[in-house]
């Protein structure tokens, strides 16, 4: 009883954020920036991940916990990797959108080509200045644009290289083939998220069947059949966990693959 009571009054002791924003906020202090606990690693994550199947389940339970952490890596990598890839497309397209503007209005093209560089995203920062150098010097824009570009970038640049080369090389308006690459990238972005949006469905269907397996050892344990105990204890119980942890992640990988073929190419 006393114990409770002490640890209500700790609680009601606790100091209250907000006091001490007001306290900076009156006193002219600015807010101390908090510093982020570092991420853990890929590397560390399934290190984690193989001592606690080690400790679970033995050697078999240790390489079917790394298969699993590697597995669902892979999967988020994949999903961020999408995400940047439409970022990165829609930031130069806005970027393209401004060059357009400022050649429509007769600036040069190097000079258009800085001030879209000036309120675009940094990985279309460079790319802006990289066309920038180009178009100053007369160089050649694809070997201006090969240092500058990234993996997310690459298709979208390339489009941009030829229809740069294809104005220049017919006296072709460059405003006006440049806002076609723009407004080609905006459909294909637009194309791409709508893609993604419908293969919700089919996504969740398969993380679905990929926890069925989980659900039929919950059973088994039910009903008294000790599938873990098998699992745990035999070497031939070591394979069969082994086994189905990698076809599960087969499964996964593959469905994966199936479910998000949005490309910008």
């Amino acid at each position: 009883m006393v114990s409770l009571l002490l640890t209500g009054l700790a609680l009601l002791c606790w100091p209250d954020r907000r006091a001490g924003q007001r306290l900076r906020v009156l006193t002219g202090h600015q807010q101390r920036k908090r510093l982020r606990a570092p991420r853990p690693t890929a590397v560390t994550v399934t290190a984690a991940a193989v001592a606690a199947g080690w400790l679970a389940a033995g050697p078999g339970g240790a390489a079917s916990a790394g298969l699993l952490a590697v597995t669902a890596r892979r999967q988020l990598r994949a999903r961020t990797e999408n995400r940047r890839s439409l970022a990165a497309v829609d930031g130069l397209a806005e970027a393209l959108r401004t060059l357009v503007a400022g050649l429509r209005s007769g600036a040069h093209p190097a000079t258009a080509a800085e001030a879209a560089a000036e309120d675009a995203q940094p990985q279309t920062a460079g790319t802006m200045r990289a066309i920038a150098a180009a178009a100053r010097l007369d160089g050649d824009m694809a070997a201006a644009l090969a240092d500058a570009r990234s993996p997310a970038l690459a298709p979208a640049i390339d489009r941009v290289v030829k229809a740069w080369q294809l104005a220049q090389r017919h006296g072709l308006p460059l405003a006006d083939v440049l806002d076609t690459v723009r407004r080609d990238l905006e459909q294909r972005a637009r194309s791409a998220r709508q893609v993604l949006a419908r293969m919700t469905g089919p996504k969740s269907s398969a993380a679905a069947l990929s926890l069925l397996p989980v659900f039929g050892i919950a059973l088994g344990e039910a009903i008294g059949a000790s599938p873990l105990r098998m699992f745990t204890s035999t070497g031939l119980g070591q394979l069969l966990l082994l086994a189905g942890v990698t076809l599960l992640c087969t499964g996964v990988v593959w469905s994966g693959r199936i479910t998000s073929q949005v490309a910008l190419r």
